[in-house]
């Protein structure tokens, strides 16, 4: 394969450079990472869809000259350079690269460093989007769509972005909502919503941004649950009642109504309801699993394996739902995978990302003792695997992804023309030039 080096010499082996490229729209902005070395060896990474890829940038002074095959040495040194959400993009990102080089290196595939594989294949759940004003009846047929496809696992948005424009549907303070609706459409999980540059400069856009499900004063009356319950219903009529289907994107809402909804839910088989609440509150996640019988799911905003064993030990998670580019990597995702099983928590992965991120994720599935399935939100993009070359086309064959032996992530290398068609137009350049990061420097120790 044409990134492999068969003269390789994996002790002598180390960084020399790191560079960038930003994609757009696959299916989100995405950044990706490729470390080169001293032997000819690349490696690549992807910062957290989107993310900044200065979380990235900023760690490339402190793994230059570093042996990539270090990789936990390697991540216990920039790991407190990463946060929660798309604050672990950096860091998480790297580490996949680090692996990539690894694999390359030694001529072995990730899922076999990480110590071995329990499956062949990976189960992939579709994720389904229905654009502007639509009845359940729209969302089930397009699910049925990905069903015709080869599809056994499905999710789809529901939350109080339906409920705008239906009159006596939901309850906050006057005016509130309109404010929403025009500086942040987000915050409603409205279809296409999502932040803009002049949206961040407002005062008023940044302050419900800003403001936490718990403190919006959002309230579903009992006719928004109506309409809610009767989406789902019509939805159910036209996928059935076998096919397992998961639940986002419900809106900034107390978790008190995230129980009313809960409770309506439970005779539709939801596989999951997910992110009701931020993932933080603990207590509030406890309450609401201990108040339904629909599995309650979170985790793709957790950074570290450490905040994913709170939820865990106090029982406010049914299903944890990590991101490989958030959660600190390739390797952070296998111990919080284990600690998930060893108390019966089951484990989907999130995965919004490119090529490059899923193949990683691929692996860390492989090497689970169990996993439920990993997310796939790109169906709509076509060029999306054409982004890599070495891969099997198509990719995912009656809902699974095969597990690749190829060294490393497992496909050959960037296809850079497909890559250079589909630059972020608002950050151009493919893989220029970084110096001015090569002597970035911190006294990074945390003592005195």
């Amino acid at each position: 394969m044409k990134p492999v080096n068969t003269n390789s010499s994996p002790s002598g082996l180390r960084i020399t450079d790191m560079r960038f490229v930003d994609i757009d729209g696959a299916p989100k902005r995405c950044t990706l990472i490729k470390i080169m070395t001293n032997q000819g060896l690349t490696g690549y990474g992807e910062v957290r869809d989107a993310s900044s890829k200065l979380y990235a940038q900023m760690l490339k002074s402190r793994i230059l000259g570093e042996n990539p095959c270090n990789v936990d040495k390697i991540f216990r040194k920039i790991k407190q350079f990463g946060w929660h959400s798309r604050q672990g993009g950096g860091v998480s990102g790297v580490e996949i690269a680090l692996w990539d080089l690894a694999g390359k290196a030694y001529g072995v595939p990730l899922y076999q460093l990480l110590g071995g594989k329990f499956r062949d294949e990976v189960r992939v759940y579709c994720d389904t989007d229905v654009d502007g004003r639509h009845t359940g009846r729209d969302m089930g047929r397009a699910l049925k769509k990905r069903m015709d496809m080869g599809f056994t696992f499905l999710k789809m948005d529901l939350g109080i972005g339906l409920l705008m424009d239906e009159p006596g549907t939901i309850n906050a303070p006057l005016g509130f909502i309109d404010d929403m609706k025009k500086y942040a459409p987000q915050v409603l999980n409205v279809q296409g919503g999502s932040v803009t540059a002049d949206m961040v400069k407002h005062q008023k856009s940044y302050a419900i941004v800003n403001t936490a499900h718990p403190f919006t004063g959002i309230h579903l009356t009992e006719k928004g649950l109506d309409y809610l319950e009767n989406y789902v219903k019509e939805v159910r009529e036209v996928i059935g009642y076998e096919v397992p289907l998961a639940i986002d994107h419900f809106g900034h809402v107390c978790v008190e109504d995230c129980i009313r909804f809960a409770r309506r839910m439970e005779r539709y088989n939801i596989a999951w309801m997910e992110d009701m609440v931020p993932w933080m509150y603990t207590d509030q996640y406890v309450r609401m699993r201990n108040a339904t019988t629909v599995p309650v799911c979170t985790g793709e905003d957790i950074y570290l394996k450490e905040d994913f064993q709170k939820l865990i030990l106090a029982g406010g998670v049914s299903v944890i739902h990590p991101d490989i580019l958030t959660c600190g990597g390739a390797l952070e995702l296998k111990k919080i995978a284990d600690f998930a099983d060893e108390h019966g928590v089951a484990v989907a992965i999130h995965m919004a990302e490119s090529p490059v991120a899923c193949m990683a994720a691929v692996h860390a599935a492989a090497a689970m003792n169990h996993v439920l399935a990993m997310e796939y939100h790109s169906v709509d993009v076509p060029w999306w695997q054409d982004m890599v070359t070495g891969l099997p086309k198509p990719l995912i064959r009656n809902g699974f992804i095969q597990v690749p032996d190829g060294p490393g992530l497992g496909f050959e290398d960037i296809n850079e023309e497909v890559v250079r068609a589909h630059i972020n137009p608002n950050i151009p350049g493919l893989w220029e030039s970084t110096d001015q990061w090569n002597t970035e420097f911190s006294n990074d120790r945390l003592w005195s």
